[in-house]
């Protein structure tokens, strides 16, 4: 009878230890980051075709500190659930963790602040408010957390939104007065606009825009049930936060209006 008991839980003991390495999850070896890649100084490509840019340069240093390939999937739009969803990547690197997008996807801790302002001409007087805006053109990206808040906030007061699909259209559209104002990050709009020769007569109108649609901040977006790589990715971010790489890297974009996190 004992013998039988010793056979019966040697028997158990194996089968619990083969289920308990089935359940692991396999050594990764890649993080495959989706990426769009026309917001400088975020990510964008340079002259050569590489992508370049703060988001860049933080997911290849978490993947150096996970010991992992880094792998650049570019997207037309940041906010590509399905595809995501499909596997055809791991990870969307840089995006505001609103809570209409935390119904998808969950988020990794911030990486940096950021906020939202109204771009127009200078002499327009207009201020990002549904009287103000009354009767004109916003234009926003598709499926940005801006456009989200504009038609949300601004479109059923009769404000007209419309989407682009790339930044430089956006742009040319304003400068062309196609369009009154446009609703952006601080950083990227700098750089697209206002910090250009085209930028002359343009500015932020008003107080920073500030809802809970937009965010204040951006993060990593990772499938729901990815809760091991958003631990990962989490634990390579405290660690480039210790060993000071993350501030070396936000020092190396001395833009306006972007500070490291605390």
């Amino acid at each position: 009878m004992l013998k039988q008991l010793c056979v019966a839980f040697a028997v158990l003991l194996l089968l619990v230890m083969f289920s308990t390495a089935a359940a692991s999850d396999p050594p990764r070896h890649e993080i495959r980051f989706a990426v769009a890649a026309h917001f400088p100084p975020f990510q964008s490509r340079n002259q050569q075709g590489q992508l370049v840019g703060l988001n860049i340069e933080l997911g290849n240093a978490l993947c150096v500190q996970l010991n992992v390939r880094c792998t650049w999937v570019d997207q037309v739009v940041v906010e590509n659930f399905p595809a995501l969803e499909a596997r055809q990547f791991d990870a969307i690197m840089g995006m505001a963790p609103t809570s209409a997008r935390r119904q998808w996807v969950n988020f990794t801790d911030d990486l940096y602040p950021i906020t939202t302002r109204l771009v127009g001409r200078r002499s327009s007087g207009l201020t990002p408010d549904r009287r103000s805006l009354k009767g004109k053109r916003v234009g926003v990206l598709v499926k940005s957390n801006r456009e989200a808040f504009a038609l949300s906030q601004w479109a059923p007061a009769g404000v007209t939104i419309k989407s682009f699909w790339l930044n430089d259209q956006l742009v040319r559209s304003l400068v062309a007065g196609d369009i009154d104002a446009t609703l952006q990050g601080t950083v990227e709009i700098r750089e697209a606009l206002l910090d250009t020769p085209d930028g002359l007569g343009f500015d932020f109108l008003g107080p920073v825009v500030s809802s809970q649609l937009l965010g204040n901040s951006v993060a990593i977006a990772v499938r729901k049930p990815d809760t091991a790589l958003r631990s990962e990715l989490n634990r390579a971010l405290e660690q480039l936060m210790q060993n000071g790489e993350y501030r070396r890297i936000l020092h190396s974009y001395p833009v306006n209006g972007l500070h490291a996190c605390p």
